[in-house]
């Protein structure tokens, strides 16, 4: 569990920042338009990659790939975790009109409609920390390449 302690810490702030996002846009009224949410990917983007950068600061004589992606991976599923628990908390209990808002052809058309929309904001948010990962991990890997004897 020690291993995890960073990226939880970082995975709460990440989330803690995509809230107060949400809210921001909330108050402007424009958190029903979804291109606002695209801002997301920057923000949990952000968070794991200071997770693995200040892991590989802190720990470099540990640090691999496995625990760069590990921390990664961790820090992005806390966020869209906890992000999610409180989307479902605003939609059902804060505004109740906002999934219609959001949009009436699909709240008219399917019954479930709040399910899918809980199920595609966490699968945006893993998948985005998976995809995030894999990237920022490309920059902060040994390299496994021989060094050239200067003559």
């Amino acid at each position: 569990m020690k291993n995890y302690t960073l990226p939880i810490r970082f995975g709460i702030v990440t989330s803690a920042c995509l809230i107060a996002y949400f809210l921001i846009l909330a108050s402007l009224g424009l958190h029903t338009n979804v291109f606002y949410s695209l801002f997301n990917a920057v923000i949990t983007g952000f968070g794991i990659y200071e997770t693995i950068k200040y892991l590989k600061i802190k720990r470099p004589e540990t640090f691999t790939y496995s625990t760069g992606f590990v921390a990664g991976l961790v820090t992005g599923g806390v966020a869209t975790l906890l992000f999610t628990l409180f989307f479902a908390f605003y939609s059902t209990e804060v505004n109740p009109g906002f999934l219609e808002e959001l949009s009436t052809k699909w709240a008219k058309e399917y019954e479930n409609f709040e399910a899918i929309v809980f199920l595609v904001v966490a699968t945006m948010g893993f998948v985005t920390s998976l995809v995030l990962t894999l990237s920022f991990m490309q920059l902060f890997k040994s390299s496994n390449n021989l060094k050239r004897k200067s003559s």
